[in-house]
């Protein structure tokens, strides 16, 4: 067994060094490494190894315990509309769809058609968060709605575990069944709740005061295998009692030095699991049933993005919407768990489990490259390149004004041009803001002003002048970044709220003006911007 593991820790760091040069994910990297050391090296036997499925289980353990540790109660306030909405809308529908798929079109029994819904109903929070963070899109509206979705879907891990406990109890009436896992759980909650109000904060207290990060570590690793020892003795999975540690910690002031010293290791720790998935990848069935393989990716895939291009389109452009939907069309790492997990338990048949397992993996390797080119594919799929929604052409505007952002300070911006006989165009990523200038009539477009296609849209090669008018400090440094980029011939008046922020931007963009002040002030200073610049 030791020279397996040797083995794989080498093969998986040639093959991630390999991969990472492409920007594809180690998750798919740990995966392959899985099928060549079982396959290559003729490892066959080892699939069905105790010890192979001990490491699986720790491999889920900690995947739940970074998915508890990162689990947040601010975030799920500040988006509740996007998690509660929209995720909720999402999973249920995406069950619903795939239970009656499964369940009447397959014949699969009602237990195991649950499962299975639920499994294809998440998408990769790990693949997906990633690659948004990498790309800095998370702060963008897919990103945000995107995000949303992927928190309450690891919010459904909780009842989804605890849905595997009662189904695979066959010896019980459902009643009795709901009666004995709602009082194990009372239990699990209420021990590992008094245990973090009471003696987790002293308990690391004194750990801190060893000074040392080998004691650190060891007691952050003893605390989520005693809570997933804990939850099996009740009947539960593992993975739950890691869960629930990984949040009671998040809850403590030490929850960022256990990241911190969990990050260097972390994703090996996941990377356990992925190795487990590929060595129990069977050819064999994949041969047999190739076609069903890609049917089944080819209809998930539609089928998720079509639920949430519906859900996410009611409240905003028809881009945002394909774009979230297609950073969520994939089935996630946890449904790779669930069908763990499920086979464990009887719950799902090896066949069943084994062409779902391969339908995820093919849909996770596809992930990567979709998200690095999601703005080309919504470009193609959406085709609204140089017409915006106000009916008006914008290549026959000529010796406009760009206005760069359409809240209360561009609005007014826009009616001084007005009232000057300016022409102009404004850009505005906030959906709701662009809807109520087209109400009105303005010449007002909907994208990211930080984007030279989006600027390139607006005729910019003819404009007079650009004025930036984002209250994001961030923004505008990324639209400065890019207006630079562009080479432009052309006057630049940027508004920024503080002193320090016009001498950053000053010496990095010296032949851009800045304005200071709040709101009130810069409306002031608008005529005279527009009399210097435009010459009116």
């Amino acid at each position: 067994m030791l020279e397996i593991i040797v083995l794989t820790i080498f093969i998986a760091t040639i093959i991630n060094l390999i991969l990472t040069r492409f920007h594809i994910p180690t998750i798919i990297g740990y995966i392959s490494t899985g099928i060549i050391i079982t396959y290559m090296l003729q490892l066959s036997h080892a699939t069905d190894s105790k010890e192979l499925h001990t490491i699986a289980e720790f491999g889920i353990v900690f995947l739940m315990f970074t998915i508890g540790l990162e689990f947040s109660i601010k975030h799920l306030i500040k988006m509740r509309h996007e998690v509660f909405l929209f995720g909720s809308l999402q999973v249920g529908l995406s069950m619903l769809t795939f239970f009656l798929l499964s369940h009447y079109a397959f014949g699969i029994s009602v237990k195991s058609s649950i499962i299975v819904s639920a499994a294809l109903a998440l998408s990769s929070t790990a693949i997906v968060l990633k690659i948004l963070n990498s790309n800095r899109e998370i702060g963008k509206e897919y990103g945000q709605r995107s995000l949303g979705i992927l928190i309450f879907q690891d919010i459904m891990v909780v009842p989804i575990l605890l849905m595997i406990t009662i189904f695979s109890k066959d010896d019980l009436s459902l009643a009795a069944l709901l009666g004995e896992t709602a009082l194990d759980a009372i239990i699990l909650f209420v021990v590992l709740w008094v245990f973090g109000k009471f003696i987790l904060e002293p308990f690391f207290n004194e750990v801190v005061k060893s000074n040392s990060d080998e004691i650190f570590i060891g007691s952050v690793l003893f605390l989520v295998m005693g809570a997933s020892v804990l939850a099996h003795s009740l009947g539960f999975s593992y993975s739950l009692g890691a869960l629930i540690a990984g949040m009671i910690i998040a809850e403590t002031r030490y929850k960022h030095q256990v990241e911190a010293d969990l990050i260097p290791f972390r994703d090996l720790l996941l990377g356990i699991f992925f190795v487990t998935v590929g060595m129990q990848i069977d050819f064999g069935v994949i041969k047999e049933y190739y076609l069903l393989i890609l049917g089944l990716l080819l209809f998930f895939t539609v089928i998720k993005m079509a639920i949430i291009f519906l859900l996410v389109s009611r409240v905003s452009v028809k881009r945002v919407a394909l774009k979230t939907s297609l950073a969520l069309f994939q089935l996630g790492e946890f449904g790779l768990v669930i069908f763990e997990l499920a086979s464990a338990k009887n719950l799902v048949s090896p066949v069943v489990s084994q062409v779902l397992i391969v339908t995820i993996i093919l849909s996770m390797i596809l992930t990567p490259f979709v998200l690095r080119n999601i703005s080309s594919l919504a470009d193609l799929l959406t085709k609204d390149k140089k017409l915006d929604l106000t009916g008006i052409k914008i290549e026959q505007v000529k010796h406009h004004v760009i206005v760069l952002g359409y809240g209360r300070l561009g609005r007014r911006i826009c009616e001084k041009l007005e009232q000057q006989g300016v022409s102009y165009i404004a850009i505005e990523s906030n959906m709701h803001n662009v809807r109520e200038g087209q109400k009105e009539g303005k010449p007002v477009i909907f994208g990211n002003a930080a984007k030279k296609s989006i600027l390139e849209s607006t005729n910019i090669q003819d404009a007079v002048a650009i004025i930036v008018a984002f209250d994001n400090h961030e923004k505008i440094r990324l639209v400065c970044d890019m207006l630079k980029s562009m080479q432009l011939d052309i006057p630049v008046t940027i508004k920024v709220n503080r002193f320090v922020e016009k001498e950053a931007l000053q010496k990095e963009f010296p032949n851009y003006k800045i304005v200071v002040g709040t709101e009130q002030v810069a409306r002031g200073m608008v005529d005279a911007i527009l009399m210097c610049e435009l010459k009116l």
